[in-house]
């Protein structure tokens, strides 16, 4: 995994750092979740070897001042209403992101986690209750509801070794609405003495940020000025300011960047290299920056920051609690430590399982979870981690001695949910490999990303054609990442339930001789000798000029003068604009970028990478095949 430097830094290795948003957010979460269990421990041995000191220190009062207002709060109360709302931010992206690029886009996907999530919330919250009725600790029922996603993932990839990425994105969503829930309940249920004026204030303020984002104003200012207002106003009015965060990170629209604002980038950018002039560098900056979506640049920006400094940073302010054997014995008697316990390690698995079962049953399999039934079981008890949503509310409910109970009561539940989920997955692993891979993948068919299948008629095809798993990538012989990556092809089509597809996407902006090359390949090909031409370009793609693209034809032994002519004519064009016409369909703008079973494949390009990517369609070929008749079989397998 990137460190935090290389995050910062934006600095980037084709091997490992062309990641997806979503992978890129799985990494950060887990990554992020050993600084924030530090955190935990410094907060604890802070809060016992020098109790005063501990409480002193976050109960410092700080004043920001402008004309004749005045707004002070304790350090305590920054860390959790100010520096928060950026970690509410980020979920709302990450949200936003799923909703308009994710698996989330196929809106029938959101009914189970929704449900799952709402479930896995509501059991708690009872069970929490059925300790406290009537006592002093039922007003505290938040603290038993919301899950802490970044914990939750470290520990994933801690015990959970092995689990595919689609088990951790039907995590993330789960946890995404579990999120924007807790928010709703803060917002509406610890508020108090709410003030008419200041809330109209921030509503007309995010107003005016939600038209701005939606006419696509530029000017950076202008969010960051309307955000505070929203903030300063949410806080003066009585509601707890982090629904702000999250309300902005669900107005950033998130879309793949267009190959013709590329094209217009690279434009400014040569521009610039002409003449370089500030003038022309802000161009070229601002081109380059506006390809990428608003949801894409703010997650750049902000998530290392939450996961890594602001996170931890509020586990340390809050996690805090003197501990020793009288008050152990009686918190762990304590309604509220017991309720909070319970309700995570009881009450959050066997809604979530109950939930997800209840709902494949009473739809006849059209809704179902997108993973196996053990991952199913494994993010229901990895789900009784709670500590970042729910310490913020417990600080909102309780104060003195109860809050200490609530804060023991997390600690525990994480310590309880980290051996259950050990367990579930350590039973998973013990199953047969074809058992093992419907426990933790399940029978659902993943969205195709592909719009243009491949087409035996037409593309040029590698490998068996009844092989399971097919590999398409877009590439451009003078693409320098393209060249890196042959290798890598070359070692997978050793597989031999492996076939290959190379389809044309000359970056002419940037590669001059891409084009001409591509036709080169295709007067080729005419000649039965594709993948020959195919080879020498990519091995020689420095020296792609006419001249020497004629001499490999001399080379292959090919008619030269037809091949001479053909390319003349550009007969070939219409064939290699096929080509890219799919690549828009599929949404591809750079090269190379692969497919794996009609799926893109987002990370690195290296051996292994790629080769667990084929890995895992392979067996999820296996399972689909199992439940076909042998006619849909053969015909799948010619059209994948």
């Amino acid at each position: 995994m990137a460190d935090f430097s290389e995050v910062l830094s934006g600095r980037t290795n084709w091997t490992r750092e062309f990641a997806a948003p979503i992978r890129d957010f799985l990494r950060t979460e887990s990554g992020s979740s050993g600084v924030l269990a530090v955190a935990i421990l410094l907060a604890l041995a802070w809060a016992n070897l020098a109790p005063g000191s501990y409480t002193e220190f976050w109960h410092t009062d700080f004043s920001l001042a402008l004309g004749g207002r005045e707004l002070n709060m304790s350090l305590q109360e920054w860390v959790n209403s100010g520096l928060m709302t950026l970690f509410f931010l980020v979920v709302g992206l990450e949200a936003r992101r799923e909703f308009d690029l994710g698996d989330l886009r196929d809106r029938s996907r959101f009914v189970l986690p929704v449900v799952a999530g709402v479930a896995g919330m509501a059991a708690p919250v009872l069970i929490y209750l059925a300790f406290n009725h009537g006592g002093e600790g039922a007003h505290g029922w938040g603290v038993a509801m919301s899950t802490d996603t970044a914990l939750a993932l470290g520990l994933l990839a801690l015990v959970g070794r092995g689990v595919p990425d689609r088990v951790r994105v039907f995590l993330l969503t789960v946890f995404v609405v579990d999120d924007l829930i807790a928010l709703l309940v803060i917002a509406i249920v610890y508020s108090e003495n709410i003030s008419l004026m200041p809330l109209l204030i921030a509503i007309v303020a995010f107003g005016v940020l939600l038209t701005a984002s939606l006419l696509r104003v530029r000017q950076v200012g202008v969010y960051v000025a309307l955000g505070v207002v929203t903030w300063a106003a949410l806080l003066t009015s009585g509601v707890d300011p982090v629904v702000a965060g999250l309300a902005i990170g669900l107005t950033a629209s998130a879309y793949s960047p267009g190959r013709d604002e590329l094209e217009q980038a690279s434009g400014l950018f040569r521009l610039f290299r002409e003449q370089p002039t500030p003038e022309l560098a802000r161009n070229a900056t601002l081109g380059l920056t506006s390809t990428l979506s608003p949801n894409a640049r703010l997650q750049h920006f902000y998530h290392p920051w939450t996961s890594y400094l602001i996170v931890p940073i509020f586990g340390l302010a809050n996690a805090g609690i003197t501990i020793d054997g009288d008050f152990l014995a009686q918190a762990f008697r304590s309604p509220i430590t017991l309720g909070i316990l319970f309700g995570y390690v009881i009450g959050k698995p066997v809604a979530v399982m109950t939930a997800s079962w209840a709902l494949t049953r009473f739809t006849g399999g059209r809704l179902r979870p997108q993973v196996g039934w053990a991952a199913v079981a494994g993010s229901g008890t990895i789900a009784g981690m709670g500590f970042t949503v729910s310490l913020l509310i417990a600080t909102l409910a309780f104060e003195g001695r109860a809050l200490t109970e609530a804060k023991l009561g997390l600690l525990s539940a994480v310590v309880v949910a980290s051996a259950l989920t050990w367990l579930v997955f350590r039973a998973a692993h013990l199953l047969s490999p074809a058992r093992k891979a419907v426990a933790l993948l399940g029978d659902v068919d993943e969205l195709v990303d592909l719009m243009d299948p491949v087409d035996p008629e037409r593309d040029h095809i590698r490998g068996p054609e009844n092989a399971s798993v097919t590999l398409v990538e877009y590439g451009d012989f003078e693409c320098p990442y393209c060249g890196l990556a042959e290798p890598v092809v070359r070692d997978l089509l050793k597989d031999d339930d492996l076939r290959y597809v190379w389809r044309h996407l000359p970056l002419t902006d940037v590669h001059p001789r891409a084009q001409i090359a591509a036709e080169v390949s295709e007067a080729a090909a005419a000649q039965g000798a594709f993948w020959e031409m195919h080879d020498l370009l990519l091995a020689n793609q420095e020296n792609l000029k006419p001249a020497d693209l004629m001499s490999y034809a001399l080379q292959l032994g090919l008619d030269n003068d037809r091949i001479h002519d053909e390319v003349k004519r550009h007969v070939a064009a219409a064939r290699v604009a096929q080509d890219v016409e799919s690549a828009d369909l599929s949404g591809v703008s750079g090269t190379p970028t692969f497919f794996v079973n009609g799926q893109r494949h987002y990370g690195a390009y290296d051996v292994e990478t790629l080769k667990t990517a084929i890995k895992t369609a392979r067996v999820r070929a296996k399972i689909r095949d199992t439940e076909l008749p042998p006619l849909v079989r053969r015909r799948r397998a010619r059209t994948t």
